[in-house]
């Protein structure tokens, strides 16, 4: 497994590491996003829909569990924050997201059973003070661990 630490200093920077990821993910990448509200979970996600080309608004769907979004991958963006239980059918329905040929984010990813965690790509966020975010990502991918170190000399 790859590791990487980082600290971002900004949304702005932390919506730059999400591009860089999306630009370098490929087809069947998972990234499980784990932290606490407004730990710039979502905003990761809008910088790695930009990596992605995808065109339009890209916001938490807390109320109806997953959005997905068309750029040269599709991005099937999941929240499981509302979700109390995992439901057979929507262990299945995340299953067929992940085994897709598109890029699958899922916030609040904690919740997920391990057998659905072991082969992704994993990115802990934390609040640092003022804006700034501790950034750790864990990933199997070093070609996504290339792509989150390449700006941390910005960040």
């Amino acid at each position: 497994m790859n590791q990487v630490r980082l600290v971002t200093a900004s949304p702005e920077e932390t919506r730059r590491l999400g591009r860089r990821l999306g630009a370098a993910a490929e087809a069947g990448d998972v990234f499980l996003l784990e932290g606490p509200f407004g730990a710039g979970k979502t905003v990761l996600v809008q910088g790695l829909a930009e990596g992605l080309g995808v065109q339009g608004p890209v916001a938490s769907p807390s109320f109806v569990i997953a959005t997905q979004h068309r750029g040269r991958l599709p991005l099937y963006h999941v929240d499981l924050y509302r979700v109390e239980q995992l439901e057979p059918a929507l262990l299945e329905a995340l299953d067929e997201y992940m085994a897709d040929q598109g890029v699958t984010v899922v916030e609040w990813a904690e919740r997920l059973p391990e057998d659905l965690r072991r082969e992704a790509t994993r990115i802990q966020l934390a609040p640092a003070g003022d804006e700034r975010r501790e950034v750790r990502l864990s990933t199997p991918e070093e070609r996504l661990a290339r792509a989150a170190e390449e700006g941390s000399a910005e960040c």
